[in-house]
């Protein structure tokens, strides 16, 4: 079970920095910085940063789009959005070990992404959530479980995932933004996430 946060400092009340401090030492798998208003500079200062701070679980840290951004700043790899170019482009110039993920909004465009040489896929949304309406209607989660069957990369699911129904989406990963963010007890719910806790009324 892949644990893949996202950042979005628009939502929170402390320091991003703080919270991406908590999520590396949480243990979660990737890390997506998707700070998309902040300038080229801005971010490298963003991504350089968060790679000096303790990663004790080896988090792999991805900036949202910017390859060259992510490149410069060292960071592990990229994030790209539907209908980016190739990954296979990207490949040509990344460095050894670089992690290309690819935002998915079709049981198809996983396809092409694994086709391509992406290394991950995120799948959404899969339930209805206001900030992905503009991707088109909730998939569910046996898109996710079809979208994921046979495929060699991971496959995580990606919107409108809680507590609640976090056990519905567990086909490759779980990819979310506020279920990280808002989470009364970051550590516990990731143990919960990968089915080594109970999260009970918590």
């Amino acid at each position: 079970m892949l644990l893949y946060a996202i950042t979005d400092r628009s939502r929170l009340s402390a320091p991003v920095l703080e919270s991406i401090a908590e999520l590396l030492v949480a243990g979660i798998d990737f890390l997506q910085i998707r700070e998309k208003d902040l300038s080229g500079r801005d971010l490298y200062s963003l991504v350089k940063s968060a790679r000096a701070l303790p990663n004790p679980c080896g988090t792999r840290i991805l900036v949202n789009e910017r390859g060259d951004v992510a490149m410069a700043a060292g960071a592990d790899g990229v994030h790209l959005p539907a209908g980016s170019p190739s990954p296979a482009r990207l490949r040509g110039i990344a460095p050894p070990g670089f992690t290309i993920g690819v935002s998915c909004h079709a049981i198809e465009q996983v396809e092409r992404a694994e086709a391509e040489g992406a290394d991950l896929a995120v799948f959404g949304p899969l339930f209805d959530t206001a900030s992905k309406r503009v991707y088109g209607p909730a998939l569910g989660p046996r898109a996710l479980e079809q979208a994921a069957a046979g495929r060699r990369i991971p496959v995580l699911g990606l919107g409108g995932i809680t507590i609640e129904n976090f056990r519905l989406c567990r086909a490759g990963g779980i990819a979310g933004i506020s279920l990280f963010q808002n989470a009364r007890d970051l550590p516990r719910l990731v143990k919960a996430l990968r089915g080594q806790a109970d999260l009970g009324s918590g």
